[in-house]
């Protein structure tokens, strides 16, 4: 329904959202409602986006993924979350777990993790929040202490780890040094390794405990967990970029992989937004009223003319902060602007949907039922919106000052 391709997608890239949008048409949009009605873990699809490759999409050739960027990605992300949010989810935090590992790990991390995430064998969790914080980082409570044997004691609790049961990898922020001011400047990055799949590990795993997964409005089939470390041990090559390099980093490095991770919300909420208004044109062209197509009505026509504004604006704003990510520009603002827009605009166009579907969009027989439950998680995720107009905010009245 977009406008003609303005967007520069390159023949690649026109296949490949074309092969994922036939996947999400076939595979997912005729079960999710099924998975997320049973909160079910959607296994069978998990396993065929591995064999499409879609758990590599960015990670280089040499490790066996796709090599391809985060335009790419966005446009992947866009037509998976058309489907069914969860799906996208399943996804989203294993790429910034490999995003990490690109920009920072050591080589061996690299060698180590990459070749196994490419393929969706092991797959990576990324965990920043706790029971007492969210968008203040600084406050976080987790702590990391290197014991006698050499290896790092870490104990604490963190909130909200999307694949937290599924994961084999968890990108873990916590505090290596409890004193040092600004806070963030005590905080590291652990690669905490665990069996997946398990609630209480065992063995050299010892001490991380998965409780039973968070019960959600939405966003449901795919698991959002508690974790809790207990006397975890962690070895010292496991710390992101390695002890030498990354001891301390914690904060810089997680910051950076929150800037690719705005614009995977961002694409999310651009294809729940695509949903939505194809729901609501469909069901305008079903529904009667007046003896005449409710698409027929003015104030139908001026709801799906604002939704499809809305939509397409979405999608250019992601895009742009995309490019300007894979041209190794800073878009930190303009993924702050994007993550903003598109989630609030997802948010409005749902709403819209509903309101065209009247009283049926309030049943569950209807898709809408599900995207109205989804759609507010893109609010909150990777930062609120109140956290995103801070932020922009401060840099553009930054910019504007009196040099």
């Amino acid at each position: 329904m977009a406008v003609a391709d303005v967007l520069d997608r390159t023949d690649e890239q026109k296949a490949i959202q074309e092969m994922v949008r036939q996947f999400v048409d076939e595979q997912i949009l005729p079960n999710a409602e099924r998975y997320d009605h049973e909160d079910l873990y959607p296994e069978p699809i998990i396993e065929q986006m591995k064999e499409l490759g879609l758990f590599g999409v960015t990670i280089p050739e040499e490790y066996g993924g796709m090599g391809l960027d985060l335009s790419t990605y966005a446009m992947i992300v866009e037509e998976l979350a058309r489907g069914w949010i969860s799906i996208s989810g399943a996804v989203n935090t294993h790429f910034m777990g490999s995003y990490l590992l690109m920009k920072f790990g050591t080589d061996e991390q690299k060698q180590r993790f990459l070749p196994k995430m490419a393929t969706g064998e092991i797959r990576g969790a990324y965990s920043l929040s706790e029971p007492e914080c969210g968008s203040d980082v600084q406050a976080i409570k987790t702590t990391a202490k290197k014991g006698d044997d050499g290896k790092y004691e870490i104990n604490g609790q963190k909130m909200w780890a999307t694949n937290g049961l599924k994961s084999s990898v968890v990108f873990t922020l916590v505090k290596t040094d409890t004193e040092v001011k600004p806070p963030y400047k005590g905080m590291t990055c652990f690669i905490a390794e665990k069996e997946a799949d398990v609630s209480e590990n065992t063995g050299e795993y010892a001490g991380l405990v998965v409780p039973p997964k968070i019960k959600k409005m939405g966003y449901k089939g795919v698991e959002s967990t508690e974790l809790v470390f207990d006397g975890y041990k962690c070895p010292p090559e496991n710390i992101l970029g390695g002890e030498e390099g990354g001891l301390g980093k914690g904060f810089y490095q997680v910051m950076d992989a929150l800037e690719v991770g705005r614009v995977n919300v961002a694409a999310r909420g651009v294809g729940v937004a695509q949903r939505a208004l194809e729901l609501a044109c469909k069901y305008a062209h079903e529904r009667k009223t007046f003896g005449t197509e409710i698409a027929n009505h003015q104030a139908i026509q001026f709801k799906v003319a604002d939704m499809a504004t809305k939509t397409e604006t979405a999608r250019l704003i992601t895009r742009h902060a995309a490019k300007l990510k894979d041209a190794g520009e800073r878009s930190d603002l303009e993924a702050g602007m994007a993550k903003l827009y598109a989630s609030e605009a997802a948010k409005e166009v749902v709403e819209d949907c509903f309101r065209i579907h009247g009283g049926y969009g309030y049943s569950k027989e209807y898709e809408i039922e599900r995207l109205y439950r989804d759609a507010p998680l893109l609010l909150i995720g990777e930062g609120t919106s109140e956290i995103q107009r801070m932020v922009i905010g401060r840099k553009i009245l930054d910019e504007a000052k009196p040099k």
